[in-house]
């Protein structure tokens, strides 16, 4: 059984879509972030760094429970655990570098442009241009990439793809654009086609069930932010 620490937004969704995807047997730990529920003590116990997503796979090596956070390192660890998605091992080299790329570039750098465009103070231009443009970038080097290609490495749906749409899923939101991804149209065609799988369907109602706090006001923005207000 993997215990699943999850909150609907992007990394997240990743996780949601290997469990989907893999056919393992999972159980859901609801965690609002807009409430404050990442810094409980409890949850700092499986993620010191206080973020969703996180998982403990109550089943691992030598039948001990072992946690695991950060999105990406979790698609590793569940690829490596059930033999699926890595790809070819000649494609290794490949898959980590492009894991990485969607680690340190495309998803913290989508984060800051949501950040700047609908959370921060008015009047942050510097801020909305700087990471409006570096997505932008971002997307260019992805849509170079998919041309001409199915899947982000080699021939065949591996953990890329899924670390991939997870933020692409949430372009609009991240552009703020009803068309974000009329520009890049091999980005576009990759994600119409990893959208037309079952599991994403799946994937996307994970949590439906569960009341997560919508508002963004000044309690989430403690809770999300709360290096701004120490």
């Amino acid at each position: 059984m993997i215990r699943f620490y999850f909150h609907p937004t992007p990394n997240p969704a990743k996780i949601s879509l290997f469990l989907e995807e893999a056919g393992l047997p999972y159980e859901i730990v609801p965690i609002d972030t807009k409430k404050g529920e990442q810094h409980s003590s409890e949850f700092r116990a499986i993620n010191p760094n206080g973020k969703v997503p996180a998982i403990v796979d109550t089943d691992g090596a030598g039948g001990k429970e072992i946690r695991v956070f950060d999105s990406n390192a979790i698609l590793i660890y569940l690829a490596e655990k059930t033999g699926k998605f890595l790809g070819a091992v000649e494609d290794r080299g490949e898959l980590l570098s492009w894991l990485m790329f969607i680690a340190s570039g495309l998803g913290p750098f989508s984060g800051q442009a949501v950040h700047f465009q609908h959370v921060a103070p008015a009047g942050n231009d510097y801020g909305v241009n700087r990471y409006r443009k570096e997505i932008e970038r971002h997307y260019r080097v992805m849509d170079d990439h998919l041309a001409g290609r199915e899947f982000v490495v080699g021939g065949s749906y591996t953990i890329a793809d899924m670390s991939l749409w997870g933020w692409i899923e949430r372009a609009a939101f991240v552009m703020k654009s009803d068309a974000p991804l009329d520009p890049y149209p091999n980005l576009k065609k990759w994600y119409q086609g990893i959208c037309a799988r079952p599991a994403v369907e799946s994937a996307r109602k994970i949590g439906s069930d569960h009341a997560f706090k919508s508002e963004m006001d000044d309690v989430a923005k403690r809770a999300l932010f709360p290096s701004n207000y120490s």
